[in-house]
C-alpha cells in the first residue's frame, strides 16, 4: 500500500476552516459526522486515521482512484506543454478520433469543455443556433447542471427556487415502477411518448416552438430510472415533427458504464441517434473535462452566426492526453465486460434479497449503473425514505459508502468505479442484508 498523505490540518481544524471559508450551501456528505477523505485507490478511499471505505458511488473516478496510467499521462503532459486549443496539436484531433469511434458515423463534430454543465449550456445554444427556436422539453425531476441557464431546465433545482419558465416544458418521467404507466402497460413507451405528444402540443397552442428536448439517456437523480425500450426513437420523431433537437445527456452514463453499450442512449437501438449527445464526469477520471458531439449540419449552422467559439481551457494537451489514457484503461483491463459481469451479479444479489426483505421494492439498471428502491408497502410503494437515509449511516459505519436519490429520497444508487469486484458487492449486500435483519429483529 503507498504511503498515507500527510494532513495540513487535524480533522477539527479542517471542519473549521471549511465552516469559514466554503459556502454553506456546498454541502458535504454526511454532514452530522462527515468523513475526512486524504487518498484514494482503486475503488476505496482512505480517511486520515487510514480506514478504508468502499466507494459505491464515485462515478467520477471512473477507472478508479489514482490510477497511475492516468496519472502518469497526466504528468508527462503538463511537463512538456499544455495550452489552450487554439495551437494546433495531436491530442485533441487523437482524442476526438478516439472518440469517434465509439459513437454513430454521423455524430463526428466535437466541442471539448470542462463540466458537464458547460456542456449542457452548450448543447443548448447549439439547439438554439440550429433551430432558431428557444423551448425546451426536459423530463420530471430531471437536472442537467448549475449553471443558470440548466437550472432553468433542471426541474429537480427550479422547482425549489423560482420556478419554471414560460419556455420550458415538463414531460412526464417515463418510470415504469412509480410513474403513470408502470410495468403491467401494455405499451409504456407509446403512453409516455404520448404524454410528450400532448406537451408540445400544448407548447404550441401558446405559439411556442421547440428547440430541444434535453433527456438524460438513463434519469439518475431521479431515481436510477431505465427508459422504456422505443421510447426515445418515438420521442425523437416527434421533436423532429416540431422542429426541434434530441439532446442526450451522457454525463452520469457514459464511457461503458452500463456495460454492454459505451453509451446508455445505445440501449433504446441502433435507430435511435441523438443530434446532439453531451458527456462529462467520467471523462477525466477526476480532472475536469466534459465534451459536446453533434452532427456537421448543426455545427454548421452554429458556426455560420460569425461568432467564434473560444474555451480557454477545453481541449487542452493534458486533458486530452488524460482522457486517452481513461479510454486505454478502460479497453485494457476490460471495465465494460467487467461493468457487465459485476452488475449483474449486484443484482442477483440483491434480488435474493429482496425474497428475504420485503422493504426492497425494485431493482434496475444495467451494469454498474443501479438503483434499489426501498419501500414502506408492496400496494402504494410508499418511498422508504427514513429508512433509506438510516441505511446509508450505518453502512458508513460499516466502511461502506452509498447515496440515495429519487423525488423521495429513498432509491439506493450504485455508481461506483468501474475496477468494483464480485468481492465489493458480494461485501456491500451482506452488510445491506445483516442490517436490514436487525431492524427486522427490533
Amino acid at each position: 500500500m503507498a504511503n498515507m498523505a500527510k494532513s495540513l490540518y487535524n480533522k477539527e481544524e479542517t471542519l473549521s476552516l471549511r465552516h469559514k471559508h466554503i459556502g454553506p450551501s456546498c454541502r458535504l456528505f454526511f454532514p452530522d459526522e462527515p468523513i475526512k477523505i486524504v487518498r484514494g485507490e482503486g475503488q476505496y478511499m482512505y480517511d486520515e486515521n487510514g480506514r478504508r471505505y468502499l466507494d459505491c458511488i464515485t462515478n467520477v473516478v471512473h477507472v478508479g482512484h489514482g490510477h497511475p496510467v492516468v496519472a502518469k499521462a497526466a504528468f508527462q503532459q503538463l511537463q512538456v506543454l499544455n495550452t489552450n486549443a487554439r495551437f494546433l496539436h495531436d491530442n485533441i484531433v487523437q482524442y476526438a478520433t478516439r472518440l469517434s469511434s465509439t459513437l454513430p458515423e454521423k455524430l463526428c463534430i466535437f466541442y471539448f469543455v470542462n463540466s458537464g454543465s458547460e456542456a449542457n449550456d452548450l448543447a443548448l445554444r447549439l439547439a438554439r443556433h440550429y433551430t432558431q427556436h428557444e423551448d425546451v422539453i426536459v423530463l420530471e425531476e430531471a437536472y442537467h447542471g448549475h449553471l443558470s441557464s440548466l437550472i432553468d431546465i433542471s426541474p429537480y433545482k427550479f422547482k425549489h427556487l423560482g420556478g419554471q419558465k414560460e419556455w420550458v416544458h415538463v414531460a412526464p418521467l417515463p418510470d415504469t415502477y412509480r410513474g403513470r404507466y408502470r410495468e403491467d402497460h401494455e405499451d409504456p413507451a407509446q403512453a409516455y411518448a404520448e404524454e410528450l405528444k400532448r406537451v408540445i402540443s400544448e407548447a404550441h397552442s401558446k405559439g411556442r416552438k421547440i428547440a430541444a428536448f434535453f433527456v438524460e439517456s438513463l434519469p439518475s437523480v431521479a431515481g436510477q430510472i431505465i427508459l422504456p425500450p422505443g421510447y426515445l426513437q418515438r420521442a425523437r420523431q416527434l421533436i423532429h415533427e416540431a422542429g426541434g433537437l434530441i439532446v442526450a445527456d451522457e454525463v452520469h452514463t457514459g464511457f461503458g458504464r452500463i456495460g454492454k453499450h459505451f453509451w446508455a442512449f445505445q440501449l433504446q437501438g441502433k435507430d435511435f441517434v441523438p443530434d446532439i449527445v453531451t458527456m462529462g464526469k467520467p471523462m477525466g477520471n477526476g480532472h475536469p473535462i466534459s465534451c459536446v458531439v453533434t452532427t456537421k449540419e448543426i455545427a454548421e449552422a452554429f458556426t455560420s452566426t460569425g461568432v467564434e467559439y473560444f474555451n480557454t481551457f477545453g481541449g487542452n494537451p493534458v486533458s486530452c492526453a488524460i482522457g486517452l489514457a481513461v479510454l486505454d484503461v478502460i479497453e485494457q483491463e476490460g471495465l465494460r465486460e467487467n461493468a457487465t459481469k459485476v452488475g449483474k451479479y449486484l443484482t442477483e444479489l440483491f434480488t435474493e434479497l429482496k425474497k428475504k426483505h420485503p422493504i426492497i421494492g425494485d431493482i434496475r439498471g444495467f451494469g454498474l449503473f443501479l438503483g434499489v428502491d426501498l419501500i414502506k408497502d408492496n400496494d402504494k410503494r410508499t418511498p422508504a425514505t427514513e429508512e433509506a437515509d438510516n441505511l446509508i449511516k450505518r453502512l458508513k459505519r460499516e466502511g461502506i459508502i452509498l447515496s440515495k436519490d429519487g423525488p423521495g429520497g429513498n432509491v439506493l444508487k450504485f455508481k461506483p468505479p468501474m475496477c468494483f469486484s464480485m468481492d465489493d458487492a458480494k461485501f456491500v449486500v451482506e452488510k445491506i442484508d445483516a442490517i436490514l435483519t436487525g431492524w427486522n429483529k427490533n
